[in-house]
């Protein structure tokens, strides 16, 4: 199974504007949809798809496994009250979220893979992961059954120790906060590219990742934003434009929990 390279995230987003983010999403092309336990929002996801019309078989819905219910006595149930409010019998990736001290990552990883086999999801990964924990997941399931790290990663934070050892271990890299909560808009360098383009710094700036084989998955409250966020995949950068924008690392990092991330790759 593949990961669709553009779908719609729904971090930050409740209720009614969770719902119609979803509805609006779906309706004007998007395919998946990515959420999380923490967002609070899986059941507004559930009925923004229910209402939908699109076949199940047709849609692509991520999740993903909170702190508190990676104990391995609890993260399998916790992914069926996840079905329950996403009102779906599977969902197609299930990711831990973040990398956690003190549960052996052995003991989370297992929980998961036991949840694969269960059919509770088509594919598991994590999110958040450093080398390091990733070392260790690898080490408890395989890397063959970790289908993607999701990770920070924008022109502004471009993670290349991180992403050259994903690809080494042939995971594949899902980009969040790839318009750097808007920074990355607003760059001159992106700007002027997108003139030249007459594309949108947005545009732009997904193209750019999904040009290095990452998925993206922007979330918005604007039907607009949407529309206009999924033209990016007709999109192809020069090798100039690509160069161009990764001259504009500068290990920008925006979420960084203190007590919940681990020692970043720098």
């Amino acid at each position: 199974m593949t990961i669709p390279s553009l779908g719609a995230g729904t971090f930050r987003l409740q209720g009614q504007a969770a719902f119609d983010s979803v509805r609006n999403a779906l309706e004007v092309g998007y395919r998946a949809i990515d959420t999380a336990q923490i967002y609070g929002n899986e059941a507004e996801v559930g009925q923004g798809v229910a209402g939908s019309g699109i076949a199940r078989k047709d849609l692509f819905l991520t999740t993903k496994v909170w702190n508190e219910n990676l104990a391995g006595d609890r993260l399998v149930a916790s992914l069926e009250e996840s079905l329950e409010k996403l009102r779906t019998d599977y969902v197609d990736l299930a990711l831990i979220h973040w990398p956690l001290s003190k549960v052996p990552v052995e003991e989370y990883m297992v929980a998961l893979a036991t949840a694969r086999e269960r059919g509770l999801a088509r594919q598991i990964g994590v999110s958040n992961f450093n080398i390091d924990y990733t070392r260790r997941a690898i080490a408890a399931v395989g890397a063959a059954q970790i289908a993607t790290n999701q990770i920070e990663l924008s022109p502004y934070l471009q993670n290349r120790k991180l992403v050259e050892f994903l690809q080494g271990q042939g995971i594949h890299i899902t980009s969040y906060m790839t318009l750097g909560y808007g920074k990355v808009l607003e760059d001159p360098v992106i700007a002027a590219i997108a003139e030249r383009r007459k594309a949108t710094p947005a545009q732009v700036a997904l193209a750019w990742a999904m040009q290095l084989g990452y998925a993206v998955i922007p979330s918005s409250t604007r039907r607009e934003n949407l529309a206009s966020n999924l033209l990016a995949a007709t999109l192809v950068l020069s090798e100039q434009e690509m160069a161009e924008i990764a001259a504009l690392e500068r290990n920008g990092r925006m979420v960084n929990p203190e007590g919940l991330a681990p020692v970043w790759d720098v």
